[in-house]
């Protein structure tokens, strides 16, 4: 498993495993919640098609997916590989589960026809998107699809210790990334995106209201 972070030369960058420590304490306390629809998956894939949940947490979409596809999810803490393997065996359904970084997938090219990466490349640095898309690239069919989703940089969370462009790092040592729909265009050369929801909404919070940015796509290897 890779190193996580990868070294950067930028003069602030959290310790050599402290991204890993952040989000094995993160999960400590992330509550189930419930299971995440999958809608735009079924309205793109074959039931029985094999599907990567690239970061999958505890499980809120790996289990819906779990019902309908050949699935297999992956994270980088094994305690919400723990939660996530827990919550499908308590709902009678099963999944491969392994620990691992998305930017180093243990498949072999052309493993699966569709890749699950919801909230996940906005938690990692820009070499590592990188690195991540272009392992998407190898593990999927020709013609798989990606369904993607991640913060726009309007969200009312933006902010925090700069460490890259549109990246901070917040006091729980998380990274967060915000993204345009450039930029997301560009890092994903390779696909046709043939489905784009770029959505601003008002969430009022004590009163006040704030702006949730979210970006969400549908794209198909060439």
């Amino acid at each position: 498993m890779t190193t996580y972070p990868l070294p950067l030369p930028h003069p602030i960058q959290p310790a050599p495993g402290s991204q890993l420590l952040a989000w094995e304490q993160e999960y400590t306390h992330i509550a189930w919640g419930g299971p995440r629809s999958t809608k735009t998956v079924r309205d793109h894939l074959h039931e029985g098609s094999r599907v990567l949940d690239a970061g999958c947490g505890n499980g809120r979409h790996l289990l819906p997916l779990s019902r309908r596809y050949n699935t297999v999810g992956i994270d980088i803490s094994k305690t919400a590989i723990a939660a996530s393997e827990s919550y499908l065996k308590k709902s009678g359904q099963h999944s491969e589960h392994l620990i691992s970084s998305v930017t180093e997938l243990p498949f072999s090219n052309r493993s699966f026809e569709g890749i699950v990466c919801y909230g996940v490349l906005q938690h990692i640095f820009v070499n590592e998107r990188r690195a991540a898309v272009s392992e998407f690239k190898r593990v999927l069919s020709p013609g798989g699809f990606l369904f993607f989703e991640a913060f726009g940089v309007d969200d009312m969370r933006y902010g925090g210790t700069e460490i890259e462009p549109d990246t901070f790092l917040r006091k729980n040592g998380i990274i967060y990334h915000y993204f345009t729909v450039k930029e997301i265009s560009h890092l994903l050369g390779g696909f046709e995106i043939i489905k784009l929801e770029d959505t601003r909404s008002e969430k009022r919070f004590r009163g006040k209201l704030y702006l949730r940015h979210m970006i969400k796509l549908v794209a198909r290897l060439f």
